[in-house]
């Protein structure tokens, strides 16, 4: 699955590179890559439609001037370009995430080694951090856990970590499929992995699930998550903006799915809700 870098130069800069990425993230857009002169931003090429960048950007934009130009990302580059800017994720002092030419840290009590590839997508690096710190607040012994959109795998392998006793990884592009398969490989991990959406579910019953999407599918599929959550069942969601909580809360409420808690890390959120 090729991506999309749209490439977007302002004059001045600050304080609309800030409010530009944000409404490109409404629309779909995963990840973001700061520069001098304005930002990259990335998309899966299946989602982009012709001109999607002009309809987030509705609002009066006197005094700033906007380049824009889109390409596509060959697969090798992508990934040279992840390995160049991946950073390792530190979480509480319990979780440390990194890269094989990272150093060990064995004081870490949940070390996760992964290949970072495409499918490490940096715009998810804080929901990452959020829901690694919600999940380190979860009991996982014996559970069955459903990871959506699970990306490198890293929140599945927490939870084999923590004690889960199934796991189903899923998510819609085959190269993070490709890519949790063999780190799970790394962390002496066995789970299930499915290429797919919502739409591969089945007739099964999850007492965890792990969604770390953005907030349209996360509204769309909201109804099949809690389908397939036991009775008292816990899901935590990340993905989206502090301010779209609501909305999302609101949603899950029509699903039966009753808020719990939540963390904010700069401007995004991880929520937990309960099923009953």
């Amino acid at each position: 699955m090729d991506y999309l870098e749209l490439s977007v130069n302002l004059t001045p800069r600050n304080p609309f590179a800030d409010l530009f990425m944000d409404a490109l993230g409404d629309v779909g857009f995963e990840s973001f890559v700061e520069n001098e002169v304005g930002f990259f931003a990335y998309i899966q090429q299946e989602l982009y439609s012709e001109g999607l960048e002009k309809t987030a950007w509705t609002w009066n934009m006197d005094g700033v001037q906007v380049e824009s130009s889109m390409k596509v990302i060959p697969r090798k580059n992508w990934n040279s370009e992840w390995e160049k800017s991946f950073e390792p994720i530190l979480v509480d002092d319990a979780v440390y995430i990194y890269a094989p030419f990272h150093p060990e840290k064995p004081e870490f009590a949940h070390q996760i080694l992964i290949e970072p590839k495409m499918s490490f997508r940096t715009g998810h690096h804080q929901t990452t951090h959020l829901m690694v710190q919600l999940m380190l607040e979860q009991v996982f012994d014996e559970k069955r856990v459903l990871d959506m959109g699970c990306g490198t795998g890293i929140l599945a392998i927490l939870a084999a970590q923590k004690g889960a006793k199934k796991i189903v990884a899923i998510d819609i592009d085959d190269w993070s499929v490709e890519n949790s398969i063999e780190n799970a490989q790394r962390n002496n991990v066995d789970m299930e992995t499915r290429l797919g959406g919502a739409d591969v579910l089945k007739a099964e019953v999850f007492d965890v699930i792990l969604a770390n999407i953005n907030l349209n599918i996360l509204m769309a599929d909201m109804q099949a998550y809690a389908e397939v959550l036991a009775p008292n069942g816990t899901i935590i969601f990340s993905g989206f903006y502090s301010r779209d909580l609501e909305t999302l809360t609101n949603e899950a409420a029509k699903n039966g799915l009753s808020f719990m808690a939540s963390k904010q890390r700069e401007g995004w959120t991880a929520a937990v809700f309960v099923k009953g």
